[in-house]
């Protein structure tokens, strides 16, 4: 199935940005973690897009985007760890 295949383009992706990487797609840092889904997005004529946490669109699930979906992430897992922390405050 094409979603996997994209989902495991992106976890190797961010494998090698030192992301803990478990099953299809939970992802992981020291300080946060969350889910990433690959599905069809009604609202871009049903092309692939990577979603994160409870739903939010991230990028497009193809080689042109897959940088970008990585580097989403990892700020999304910074963010959630810095409101875990409170650092920033």
């Amino acid at each position: 199935m094409e979603q996997y295949d994209r989902l495991r383009a992106l976890a190797e992706q961010l494998a090698r940005s030192g992301v803990k990487v478990t099953g299809l797609l939970g992802v992981a840092t020291p300080d946060a973690a969350d889910t990433i889904t690959c599905r069809e997005r009604e609202d871009d004529g049903d092309r692939l897009w990577f979603f994160i946490g409870a739903g939010e669109p991230i990028a497009e699930a193809d080689d042109e985007h897959l940088d970008d979906a990585a580097v989403l992430v990892l700020g999304h897992l910074n963010r959630r760890a810095e409101q875990a922390t409170g650092a920033g405050r």
